[in-house]
C-alpha cells in the first residue's frame, strides 16, 4: 500500500485525500491552521464539473448539505439590460448543478467527511521544508516532528513552501485586478431580490465586473473585479469594511445597474484580496514530491474554475496512481492529462483579468491536447481505467520508447 502525505488541509488537499484513500493509499493530511477554517471571508462557485469530481469520491452529499445550488446566470450590461439569461452547466442534474458557498464551509465539509472515513488529519502541521530519496520522501515540520511516505502531495497553496523548495524561482504574480467579496442580509435588497433565487446575476459594468446570487435565507453574496495595481500586504491588512466600500462605489455608481446598491447595503462583511495567478509552464514535480491545486495552477477568478479544477486533479491524480504501472509512471500520466487543461484555464482567465482579446485557435476553439467534455467525463469517472485509455499517450510509456 503506498503511503501518502498530504500538505495542506484546504479543498485541494483533503479532496486528494479523499480519492487517494478510495484508491487505497494509506494517506494522511497534515494541515498549517490549528482548526479547519480556510479564508472564511470569500466565497467561490462550485462548476458543474466540480460537482462530477465530488460525485466520483461518494462526497456530493457532504458539500451539498452547505450552499445553496445555482441553476441560470443572468447577464446586465452597464444600463441594467438584461442582454442574456442561459441555463448554468449541467443544471437538470441535482448532483452537478453550480453551488455558491463559503470556502470555508467547503473545506470544512470535506474534513468532516475525510475524518468520517477514518482519514487522518493533523492540524498544526506547519511545513518547514522537504527531503527525499529514491525511496521516500520527509517533510519537516517547524515544531520539529518528521512524517516519511512513498509520496508526498503538495495542496498548500499559492505561496507554496513545498514549490519553494523544487522551484524557487518561481513567484506567483499579479493578474490585473483587484478582487471584492461581500455579503449583506438587507431585509429591502433581500425583498427587492426575492426572484433571484437559484440564479446568479453577473454584471458587465463600464469598468467593473460584479456579480451576485441571494441565497434562500435572503442573504446576497456579492464580488466584484477591479481593473488595479497589486495591493500591500499592509494595505490589505489595514484597510476596513468602510474604506473598501468608498473605494467601490463611485466606480459602479457610473452605472444604472443593481451593483451600488448591493455594495452600499453591506456594512462590515467586506473583502479585498488582489487577482494572482502562477505562470504557465511551472513545474509541479520533482523525484517523490507533486504539487496540485492552487500550488500547481493558481488562476485569477474570473472564469471561477480554482476550486473546481482542484477537485478534477484530486480524482485523476488518485485514479493515475491507481491505474498505471508505478509512480512515475502515474506521475507522468497525470500531468500529461491535468496540464492542457488547466493551464489553458490559468491563460483563459488571466486575459479576462487584464482585459485581453482571446488569442485565435483554429477548429473549435481549443487545442486538441485539451480535454474536451467527454474526454474529461471519461477521465473523472471512476472505473475508466486510465493506464488503458491514455497511457500509450504518456512522455516515458513503452509506447513512447
Amino acid at each position: 500500500m503506498v503511503r501518502t502525505l498530504v500538505i495542506g488541509g484546504g479543498i485541494a488537499g483533503t479532496a486528494a485525500a479523499l480519492a487517494l484513500h478510495k484508491a487505497g493509499s494509506d494517506v494522511t493530511v497534515h494541515e498549517a491552521h490549528p482548526d479547519s477554517a480556510e479564508d472564511i471571508g470569500a466565497f467561490l462557485t462550485l462548476a458543474s464539473n466540480g460537482m462530477r469530481a465530488l460525485a466520483q469520491l461518494d462526497a456530493a452529499a457532504a458539500v451539498t448539505a452547505v450552499g445553496f445550488p445555482l441553476r441560470s446566470m443572468r447577464v446586465l450590461d452597464d444600463t441594467g439590460a438584461t442582454v442574456a439569461h442561459v441555463p448554468l452547466g449541467e443544471a437538470g442534474d441535482p448532483l452537478l448543478r453550480y453551488r455558491c458557498l463559503h470556502r470555508g464551509e467547503l473545506a470544512a465539509a470535506l474534513q468532516a467527511e475525510a475524518a468520517r472515513r477514518g482519514i487522518g488529519i493533523r492540524h498544526g502541521a506547519r511545513l518547514a521544508s522537504v527531503r527525499h530519496t529514491p525511496d521516500a520522501v520527509t517533510a519537516h515540520f517547524t515544531d520539529g516532528s518528521t512524517a516519511t511516505g512513498d509520496l508526498l502531495v503538495a495542496a498548500d497553496g499559492l505561496n507554496s513552501v513545498v514549490r519553494q523548495g523544487f522551484a524557487p524561482d518561481v513567484r506567483p504574480r499579479h493578474a490585473g485586478q483587484r478582487v471584492f467579496y461581500g455579503y449583506t442580509d438587507d431585509a429591502l435588497l433581500a425583498e427587492e431580490n426575492a426572484g433571484e433565487s437559484e440564479r446568479i446575476t453577473m454584471v458587465r459594468g463600464s469598468g467593473t465586473a460584479f456579480g451576485y446570487a441571494v441565497s434562500p435565507a435572503g442573504e446576497t453574496y456579492w464580488f466584484a473585479r477591479v481593473p488595479g495595481e497589486p495591493l500591500t500586504a499592509e494595505e490589505i491588512a489595514h484597510g476596513t469594511p468602510g474604506h473598501w466600500r468608498e473605494q467601490l462605489l463611485p466606480l459602479l455608481r457610473k452605472d444604472t445597474t443593481p451593483a451600488a446598491g448591493v455594495v452600499a447595503a453591506t456594512t462590515d462583511r467586506l473583502m479585498v484580496t488582489d487577482a494572482t495567478e502562477i505562470p504557465t509552464g511551472t513545474p509541479w514535480r520533482s523525484g517523490r514530491v507533486l504539487t496540485i491545486g492552487d500550488a500547481a495552477h493558481a488562476a485569477s477568478p474570473a472564469t471561477g474554475q480554482g476550486a473546481s479544477m482542484a477537485l478534477e486533479d484530486a480524482v485523476v491524480l488518485a485514479k493515475s496512481l491507481r491505474d498505471a504501472p508505478g509512480t512515475e509512471a502515474a506521475l507522468s500520466l497525470y500531468e500529461s492529462l491535468r496540464r492542457p487543461r488547466v493551464e489553458e484555464n490559468v491563460t483563459v482567465s488571466g486575459n479576462i483579468s487584464r482585459g485581453t482579446p482571446p488569442s485565435p485557435r483554429p477548429g473549435r476553439g481549443a487545442p486538441a491536447s485539451r480535454p474536451g467534455d467527454d474526454d474529461l467525463v471519461r477521465h473523472l469517472d471512476w472505473h475508466t481505467d486510465l493506464w488503458t485509455e491514455c497511457g500509450s499517450n504518456t512522455p516515458g510509456s513503452p509506447s513512447d520508447q
